[in-house]
């Protein structure tokens, strides 16, 4: 039986109460509609960059939505060991764009899924540890290495905005239609009504497809052999392994068992329960094992790693819905999505100035959430000094092409990505660099 607290001020429905099925259907398109361009960016974006066939974009489309729904229904049905039992959501993981794209610039989608798939069972052997990799993972590490997630990726979105929107474009249409997709963003957030902040990045993509068409920019996705499904395949792309990609892919599983701490920890208290104590921690544990599963079986049909999401809190707080029954209609949701051909195409058909905008403005917001961990942390001189010395190296070591060539391979493509360089130095700096007791420092003063 779960441990709970009183219900919070504006909940209306609990952890285990029912909805009516009109309510629970509302309810879960909202949660859908706060998750699905996240779910689905990693994959175009990389997909755009790596210059994959329109089959396998879609695809690839189809399999993050899938696997998101698989995630969720774990997450929210609690099977035995597997899955929180709380309303929490999974998708498709934003720290994994930089070495996976690394990997899929040596060995394409083979290499891609079989790193994936070949340190997936990180987060299960680390789910029993969970106390002590918190402490090794402090805020300070966990922000460094979410900055790091943000700024290392961002360059990537102005690939998209510096390409043509269409035949005959002018130069500067792509950074037209980017402002378009983002001034939408931010008329929503201005709006200050909270259905509106949720469906933000949805209204910016709508405004972006709109301008296209209107300019002549938007094509329709060459229709399908295969009729109405997609079907989910076994290795779609076979696999392939490299031990010098091991470790920036493990170290990126660590990070996201430390993010889904908080975010699960997050929707627990939204929910009415406790934080600490026994039941707390093997709810956290179970659902480490629910996102260690689902990347597992993500990298078998063709996807890429998963994690819980942080969205659904903001609509838990908006609707005054905590109810872990609506997950199944939320898998359902997401489901068909995926399974419908139709979806993936047209989504796969995303102008690539809509993905750009999209991507810079969802990647500064990473690098912020980073930026605010370590704000928790506090900036003191000493952890000042562990930023400065790992945000430098995480910047700096990949900048540096012909030294990189020079370095045995494994070493080269730790510091060849950003995040891993950077966030090794930051959790050794943190274990050698005395503690200090003074009280963090503003930033911007002695």
């Amino acid at each position: 039986m779960e441990n709970k607290t009183r219900r919070p001020s504006g909940l209306v429905y609990g952890l285990d109460d029912r909805l009516p099925p009109a309510a629970a259907l509302a309810v879960s398109l909202q949660q859908v509609a706060a998750m699905v361009v996240g779910v689905i960016t990693p994959a175009l974006l990389l997909a755009n960059i790596l210059k994959f066939s329109p089959a396998d974009t879609a695809y690839l489309t189809s399999m993050a939505l899938v696997a998101a729904a698989l995630g969720t229904f774990l997450q929210t049905t609690r099977i035995g060991p597997i899955g929180s039992g709380l309303l929490s959501v999974t998708g498709t993981s934003f720290a994994f764009i930089q070495p996976l794209m690394q990997a899929g610039q040596v060995g394409g989608l083979a290499l891609m899924f079989g790193m994936s798939l070949a340190t997936a069972p990180v987060s299960l052997v680390l789910a029993p540890f969970l106390p002590k990799l918190r402490h090794a993972f402090s805020p300070l590490v966990c922000g460094i290495v979410v900055l790091l997630i943000g700024l290392s990726i961002i360059p990537e979105a102005m690939h998209g905005i510096a390409a043509l929107p269409g035949p005959g474009a002018p130069t500067w249409a792509g950074a037209a239609v980017a402002a378009c997709v983002i001034a939408a963003v931010v008329a929503a957030q201005a709006v200050g009504q909270p259905w509106t902040r949720l469906a933000g990045v949805l209204f910016g993509v709508a405004a972006g497809y709109i301008v296209c068409a209107l300019c002549g920019w938007l094509h329709a996705p060459a229709q399908s052999a295969n009729a109405w499904i997609t079907v989910p395949r076994f290795l779609p792309h076979g696999i392939a392994f490299r031990w010098e990609f091991f470790l920036p892919f493990a170290f990126i599983y660590v990070v996201s068992v430390i993010e889904a701490l908080g975010d699960m920890t997050a929707t627990a208290q939204l929910s009415g329960l406790e934080t600490r104590g026994p039941e707390h921690g093997l709810r956290m544990r179970a659902g480490i094992f629910a996102d260690g599963a689902t990347s597992i079986v993500s990298a078998l049909i063709g996807s890429f790693p998963s994690t819980t999401y942080a969205q659904n809190n903001g609509v838990i707080q908006i609707t005054g819905v905590a109810s872990r029954h609506i997950g199944r209609w939320m898998a359902a949701i997401l489901a068909l999505l995926g399974l419908f051909p139709a979806v993936a195409r047209w989504v796969s058909a995303m102008p690539p100035a809509v993905l750009g905008g999209l991507a810079l403005l969802l990647f500064g917001l990473v690098a912020v959430a980073g930026l605010r961990l370590i704000n928790q942390a506090g900036l003191s001189h000493r952890n000042a000094l562990v930023v400065a010395i790992s945000v430098g190296v995480g910047i700096g070591a990949p900048s540096s092409l012909q030294w990189l060539e020079t370095l045995p391979p494994a070493l080269h493509t730790l510091l060849g990505s950003g995040i891993s360089a950077g966030g090794v130095t930051a959790l050794l700096l943190n274990f050698v660099l005395p503690r200090d007791q003074e009280a963090p420092v503003a930033v911007g003063t002695e």
